[in-house]
């Protein structure tokens, strides 16, 4: 997949997430932006927002997050003393259940998929080699130099 696809790719979910029928470019993908700001907007009418704390498990992934809050013009923070991948936001439940969750995890997939890709692809070019799973073995009661403990580089 090349970045126009995924950026097609992206579009195309946040306008399922809006509830369109059809796909256009960019007024498609703004009237789509409109619908969901219109749909936070009446969430934020029938509740309240509740502070959510959302842990991240990186940093592209927190971005992508942080971008996805900014879009619907929610005021992403942490706290002094948090981790970097953890973020702050007020917003009503409902909202965060129906719309932003959902819609985060499959652009997160989607975005995961053309990473691995690229990643994949460079490693081959590069090393000339596949970089991908390991094999699995048993472990044996001698695991480092002298049996004693995990083998690790030299400083």
């Amino acid at each position: 997949m090349d970045e126009e696809s995924l950026r097609r790719k992206l579009a195309a979910i946040e306008t399922l997430f809006a509830g369109a029928s059809t796909l256009g470019e960019r007024e498609a993908a703004e009237a789509a932006r409109e619908r969901i700001l219109a749909r936070l907007k009446a969430a934020n009418e029938a509740q309240p927002a509740v502070e959510y704390q959302f842990s991240l498990a990186d940093e592209w992934q927190r971005r992508l997050f942080v971008a996805l809050l900014r879009r619907y013009r929610l005021e992403p923070y942490r706290y002094r003393g948090q981790r970097r991948t953890t973020v702050m936001v007020r917003v009503p439940e409902r909202f965060v259940k129906e719309t932003l969750w959902p819609q985060y995890q499959q652009l997160a997939a989607t975005l995961r998929g053309w990473l691995d890709e690229v990643a994949d692809r460079v490693i081959r070019e590069v090393l000339q080699a596949e970089g991908g799973g390991l094999e699995e073995k048993v472990a044996s009661p001698r695991l480092g130099p002298g049996g004693s403990g995990p083998a690790t580089p030299a400083d």
